[in-house]
């Protein structure tokens, strides 16, 4: 872990150093900021947002809670720290092969794009239960205060749209309208649209037959809703959004 990225993230993060094993059983191996935040990921993987606490969270690590105060000053660190560890992961799928998302006849800046989203979905996909924390942690943030791994998805996009051929302020433009939309699009693929999840019936699995026809007749036909809208809808909309607002640098669309 280099300097810089100890020093991102909200509210910052410190050094690591000998704990004291929870019960004051003697000395823990050093924690990392890896181990604490791979472990505040896996437990609100298991069990929600809710269940993250300081305590709890050095109970999964055996250690007392005031010992992770070295690697997060606070609750509101550790939750920043969470939306770094979805980027990290981002990071690490995107350069475990470079040369993947390539599409024969789609301009290399398209398809990248493409990739950069499909692996946002697919890593917030597996950890659902801390997709929430994107809009209500990283995006309300000032830009210079969100981790670092964020700014480096923020600088690949901006390469990519520079290699587009779009200026500073017309980059700006999409990268606004590709943030909303991917995030936006992941946000609501993880909602849980069904009432009654095993009921074979769509209607009656997302509950419409309780929805007052005169009121919302066209949602209790919106059966649709009953099937997530998978990476095949979050490329449509990216391809609809670079269609727009690239049109002169060229077409293709990604799958």
């Amino acid at each position: 872990m280099t300097k810089e990225q100890g020093r991102a993230g909200g509210e910052g993060w410190r050094g690591a150093g000998p704990v004291r094993r929870s019960g004051g059983r003697g000395w823990y191996r050093p924690l990392s900021r890896e181990r604490v935040l791979a472990a505040a990921l896996a437990l609100v993987d298991r069990e929600g947002l809710s269940a993250l606490s300081m305590r709890r969270l050095g109970a999964e690590l055996g250690v007392e809670a005031m010992a992770l105060y070295r690697y997060a000053p606070s609750k509101n660190a550790l939750l920043d720290g969470l939306v770094e560890a979805l980027y990290l992961e981002v990071e690490e799928c995107l350069a475990a092969d470079a040369e993947a998302g390539a599409v024969a006849g789609v301009p290399a800046w398209r398809s990248g794009l493409h990739r950069i989203g499909r692996v946002t979905y697919d890593v917030c996909l597996a950890h659902p239960e801390a997709v929430p924390l994107l809009p209500t942690r990283m995006l309300r943030a000032p830009l210079a205060r969100r981790p670092l791994a964020v700014l480096k998805d923020h600088e690949r996009v901006f390469a990519l749209l520079e290699e587009a051929g779009l200026d500073g302020a017309r980059a700006g433009v999409v990268f606004r309208a590709i943030t909303g939309w991917v995030l936006g699009y992941v946000s609501v693929e993880v909602c849980p649209m069904a009432a009654k999840p095993d009921e074979p019936d769509p209607v009656v699995r997302l509950g419409l037959d309780h929805l007052p026809p005169r009121e919302l007749p066209r949602l209790r036909m919106a059966v649709a809703l009953t099937e997530p809208g998978g990476p095949e809808g979050l490329a449509v909309g990216l391809d609809a959004l670079l269609d727009r607002l690239v049109r002169p640098i060229g077409a293709g669309s990604v799958q």
